[in-house]
């Protein structure tokens, strides 16, 4: 079929005005002169067509009579400006969201919309929305007559502190949030350019659960999302702000991702709500009981961080974000710092009580150690007896583990144990050093603890240690006694490099207790001659440091300078364990 060519644009202005005083003008296939106007069509292998005055078509060629260059344009100009205009009309409902009434209920819960938590999390002007038009498919129970462009999640990438992430937004006022379908493979899209860009993934989740219009094809979106969870975890770093409700199968995806943060009086986790616990268990129980921020962030273990309102959390996983690689082909970003490593602090070498029963703060010791005295804390508020921390040597990220005397004496027990261990498994998978500060009696005693799986779960750590290849810098700088000693980055869980301050104890248990079992059936007296033999024996690194097992032992003032001598050792480090599918940890 014939085709006919006409000019991208009409002729304006100064052109317009030339056009018009000469005799012929021909631009594209319009020819115009004086009297009748007339164009002429030029045929697909470029033959000029017959022309008439007339509106007759010739042989399937159609020829128009028109009264102006501009009119020729009229037509086509028509459709692409309703296409422009319904184009944009398209995008501002996308951007609405599900409407001015849903809109303004989500501000009055004190909720930040999808689009406005982007703009707090990233770089200003930095964010590339992918698929706003997608729409879901459903047709079933009058799914057909509701439609919002983009469906009801936020999907694209854009910087924070100029480093490239990749996000998702869940859309609380479209369908409550709801997954379906289109909504999966939007986040789908995200993750897999993620994984192909080498990228961080941060969620932002907001959403009743499964669409349930959609049956199957929801559940399906579920578990296709937890399967790129998997395949991301350990190659590039995964974060969940939990901004509204989640619940049901949608929690798994929080669960598998590195770190999940939550929001405190508008955030919920669990499987099933209030309601069906009440009806399974007779249990009557709120949403915060149940699944807030609160209970998660100290009995579970679920959350890592809790926040205020949507802008706290928003702000601290920029902060978050800052201290990590990009991805587990890369080092961790180095920060300028002015705090050198020739700073020194008197003031810790009396961080130490001189009676080893009285407690200390190891965050004292963190914090005159790390680059201005700050660090980012993980999992805060539970199991408390042990310390998880990001913070910077010399402008390098490092994580440090710490236990804490003034919980439970610093004891390691269950809680502590998992928390410990699934940091430094992220440590190493993402080439992070692990400074390791002990002070540690040994394992918590009780029946609780042991019906409870401390033997499993204790193993957990002492198998993250001994499988971890990154840089691993021991401190003790008290008690180190037990199993507990060989768990803690031990030389012999080939620790690198291994310190001691003076105050320092290694051995089996404390002297009381060696004594009353190898003295058993001394005399007080007796024993309490023993006692001070074996704290003379015990009570300090000499007997470990002869036997290498300690690398030097050194002032609690000298720290800093002697770690940050150590990670430039360090940096190159190289090693490999043997090959194999994964190993077998005991979960």
């Amino acid at each position: 079929q014939q085709k006919m060519l006409l000019t991208k644009a009409p002729l304006r202005g100064a052109a317009a005005a030339l056009a018009r005083k000469l005799p012929v003008a021909t631009c594209g296939g319009l020819r115009h002169g004086e009297g009748a106007m007339k164009w002429t069509g030029l045929g697909s292998n470029g033959q000029k067509l017959p022309s008439s005055p007339s509106s007759t078509g010739v042989r399937g060629a159609t020829t128009t009579r028109i009264v102006s260059i501009e009119g020729a344009y009229d037509a086509p100009r028509s459709r692409a400006a309703a296409f422009a205009d319904n184009l944009e009309k398209m995008r501002a409902k996308a951007v609405m969201g599900g409407g001015q009434k849903r809109v303004e209920a989500q501000h009055a819960r004190g909720k930040l919309l999808a689009r406005e938590r982007l703009e707090v999390l990233l770089d200003e002007g930095s964010f590339l929305e992918y698929d706003q038009l997608m729409e879901h498919r459903c047709v079933d129970f009058g799914m057909q007559d509701h439609h919002f462009p983009g469906d009801s999640v936020v999907t694209g990438q854009g910087t924070i502190n100029g480093r490239l992430v990749f996000v998702f937004s869940q859309d609380f006022t479209v369908f409550g949030g709801s997954l379906s379908e289109v909504h999966s493979l939007k986040i789908q899209k995200v993750m897999d350019k993620a994984m192909l860009m080498g990228a961080p993934v941060i969620g932002l989740c907001d959403s009743g659960g499964a669409r349930i219009q959609e049956g199957v094809d929801s559940l399906g979106g579920y578990a296709e999302i937890f399967q790129r969870n998997v395949l991301a975890s350990g190659v590039i770093p995964q974060l969940s702000v939990i901004m509204g409700p989640c619940a049901g199968g949608a929690v798994y995806s929080p669960a598998i991702t590195d770190f999940t943060i939550m929001v405190e009086g508008t955030s919920h986790l669990f499987i099933t709500g209030p309601e069906v616990v009440k009806t399974v268990t007779h249990e009557e129980v709120s949403m915060d009981e149940l699944g807030g921020a609160r209970p998660h962030s100290t009995k579970s273990g679920v959350a890592h961080l809790t926040c205020e309102n949507d802008i706290d959390a928003l702000l601290r996983t920029r902060i978050l974000f800052d201290y990590l690689p990009l991805s587990n082909s890369e080092k961790p970003p180095r920060r300028y710092s002015p705090d050198t490593r020739n700073r020194s602090d008197p003031s810790m070498n009396k961080l130490v009580p001189e009676d080893p029963n009285v407690p200390y703060d190891m965050h004292d010791v963190i914090t005159k150690l790390v680059d201005d005295g700050d660090y980012f804390e993980i999992m805060p508020r539970f199991a408390q007896n042990i310390i998880i921390a990001f913070a910077r040597l010399e402008g390098r990220t490092v994580g440090v583990v710490g236990n804490q005397p003034m919980h439970s004496a610093g004891c390691l027990d269950i809680d502590a144990s998992v928390k410990a261990a699934r940091f430094v498994r992220f440590c190493d998978a993402f080439s992070i050093p692990i400074i390791t500060l002990v002070d540690v009696p040994g394992f918590l005693p009780g029946v609780d603890q042991e019906h409870g799986g401390i033997i499993r779960h204790g193993a957990k750590l002492l198998y993250a240690y001994a499988e971890a290849t990154v840089p691993k810098l021991t401190v003790i700088t008290r008690k180190a006694y037990g199993g507990a000693y060989d768990v803690m980055a031990s030389k012999h869980l080939r620790g690198d490099i291994n310190l001691a301050w003076p105050s320092s104890e290694i051995a089996v248990m404390g002297a009381k207790g060696a004594v009353e079992i190898i003295f058993r059936g001394r005399s007080k007296e007796e024993q309490a001659v023993e006692v001070d033999k074996y704290e003379r024996l015990f009570a300090n690194p000499l007997t470990a440091a002869r036997r290498g097992y300690i690398d030097d032992v050194i002032k609690p003032s000298d720290t800093r300078h002697r770690l940050c001598q150590e990670l430039d050792a360090l940096y190159h480090k190289k090693q490999t364990n043997p090959t194999k599918k994964h190993g077998n940890i005991p979960l």
